[in-house]
């Protein structure tokens, strides 16, 4: 995540420095705890965070633990992650659902931290999860804050109460209290009220949240934070829990560049959980919290649990079985090809996904330069070939490409590239659906790998007479159950076996038929 992609950094330095010693002494913990201490309030992380998290660290490092480890360097690593999860919250925790629907959630946050855009992203997800999210716009201060939040509304696909128009006019308190008896009447099984924020903490604004919560009696109150406030993030958090309280925390703008880590105190100096992340600003860039995987992402250890269910939250498994038939049937097309791109592309930002993976914090740059519009410039060639072409990659001669060329704005060059890398795709998924390992470009065959199936070799158990003849005759000999040296294919010495004379062979040697359709085989 970019906002804490410099804290990564640093810690990756640290930890590299770290693994070239055998053997950890105090002075290289010290030093190593020295650095991770720069790195946290570098990122903003708040001092008394710091001084209990590097604390803990020294202590652990210093002890049995590490003296024991085979790895001692990869232990401190291992203490590091842990102290970090610590800090974050430890567990993962859910939404409370209440025991009667409907569960009312209430907003709570400054102006600016993302509350109504959340409202919807919340919403969605939880449409996602069959339920039926009511949003109710309390946030009658800020302009237009009730227009955007039906805007948000209709693209989410949720409903929304709004009988004010706001801008200064009608009681927020009252239409929170009403929303209740709408969703109950119209059976909505959540409730999402966005209430109003200031630029900074005030009384009236505390008030007014206090009324709404003491109104709506919410099951939870989630507080919602600009991951990229600063150090105001911890004397927020604290004024929020002293005037309103909050059960949870929402983080937002994760994908800033900003330092983030004032964002990591919040759960260690409030005692209460992060339950989401927003991430960016699709109404799709939202997830649960999950402490031990965001600490992995920040050491650059991966996230792969959150990959593998934005995968599978994209993908159709019955989809995904015909396209392993395909594959290995040798019949995938260029419409199928088109097809998953499309689901690789509702699975969100590929960029985000490819920084999941183990030990990509090295790779920024490259991950930086990869450019997601050449998806969708591949869509667009693909979508300018006929249905014909895309079943069948092979119609595709010079004056067929010209015209999916200037059909969708590429050059021929683009489509040539295109189909190439569709064949080679198309030749390695074969191969691997057969269950071999393919030859990847430019890398050449993997080591003790073979493509396809493997091939057992059959130990040959014909005759090895350098003699033609008394090959075949060895080899009818054997096909006929009789011993090869029970054959005797010629009395005298003939260069062929032939010493018989015309019209006569030995006993169990190949006739006259067999010795012609031999040199009709060998080509005579």
């Amino acid at each position: 995540m970019a906002t804490f992609g410099n804290l990564s950094d640093r810690l990756a330095e640290t930890f590299k420095n770290l693994r070239t010693k055998g053997k950890l002494s105090p002075a290289d913990v010290d030093a190593t705890v020295r650095e991770i201490r720069r790195a946290l309030l570098d990122a903003d992380v708040a001092l008394e965070v710091v001084k209990e998290f590097t604390g803990n660290v020294r202590e652990r490092a210093l002890g049995g633990e590490v003296n024991k480890a085979l790895n001692p360097a990869q232990q401190v690593v291992q203490i590091v992650n842990e102290e970090l999860v610590a800090i974050l919250g430890g567990e993962a925790r859910r939404i409370q659902f209440a025991k009667k629907p409907p569960t009312v959630i209430m907003l709570a946050g400054l102006q600016g931290a993302g509350k109504t855009t959340l409202a919807g992203k919340l919403a969605k997800w939880l449409a996602k999860d069959n339920h039926t999210p009511l949003l109710v716009a309390a946030d009658l201060q800020r302009p237009n804050a009730v227009n955007q939040l039906q805007v948000v509304a209709g693209q989410a696909g949720v409903a929304v109460f709004a009988p004010e128009p706001g801008n200064g006019t009608g009681n927020p308190v009252r239409v929170a209290k009403d929303s209740i008896k709408f969703a109950i009447d119209k059976q909505y099984d959540v409730v999402i009220v966005d209430t109003a924020g200031r630029l900074g903490v005030d009384a009236d604004m505390m008030k007014q949240a206090a009324d709404i919560r003491k109104a709506v009696d919410p099951d939870e109150v989630l507080f919602v934070i600009d991951a990229m406030i600063g150090q105001d993030a911890v004397a927020t958090a604290k004024a929020f829990q002293e005037g309103v309280d909050f059960t949870g925390v929402v983080l937002t703008k994760l994908d800033g560049d900003a330092r983030g880590g004032a964002a990591l105190s919040v759960a260690s100096v409030t005692g209460r959980p992060i339950i989401f992340a927003s991430t960016g600003e699709s109404l799709d860039d939202f997830e649960p919290f999950y402490p031990d995987r965001m600490a992995s992402r920040i050491l650059d250890l991966g996230d792969i649990l959150t990959l593998i269910e934005q995968a599978q939250s994209a993908f159709d498994e019955g989809e995904a079985m015909k396209m392993a038939e395909k594959f290995a049937t040798d019949t995938f097309t260029l419409e199928d090809f088109l097809s998953q791109m499309q689901q690789l592309r509702g699975a969100g930002s590929i960029k985000k996904m490819m920084g999941m993976l183990p030990g990509m914090g090295g790779m920024k740059q490259q991950l930086e330069n990869f450019d997601e519009r050449e998806i969708v410039r591949t869509e667009a060639i693909i979508q300018s070939m006929t249905k014909a072409e895309r079943q069948n990659s092979k119609l595709l001669n010079g004056s067929r490409r010209v015209r999916i060329a200037k059909g969708s704005g590429m050059t021929v060059t683009d489509v040539n590239q295109l189909v190439q890398r569709f064949e080679q795709a198309a030749k390695m998924m074969k191969t691997v659906a057969k269950g071999g390992m393919p030859n990847i470009p430019g890398m050449g065959p993997v080591p003790g790998a073979h493509g396809g199936r493997k091939q057992v070799a059959k130990k040959k158990s014909g005759s090895k007479s350098g003699n033609p003849a008394k090959r075949a005759a060895e080899d009818a000999a054997r096909a006929a159950g009789i011993k090869p040296d029970a054959a005797p294919v010629s009395a005298g010495g003939s260069g062929f076996g032939l010493g018989l004379g015309k019209g006569k062979s030995a006993p169990g040697a190949p006739s006259e038929e067999e010795l012609a359709s031999l040199q009709k085989f060998l080509g005579r």
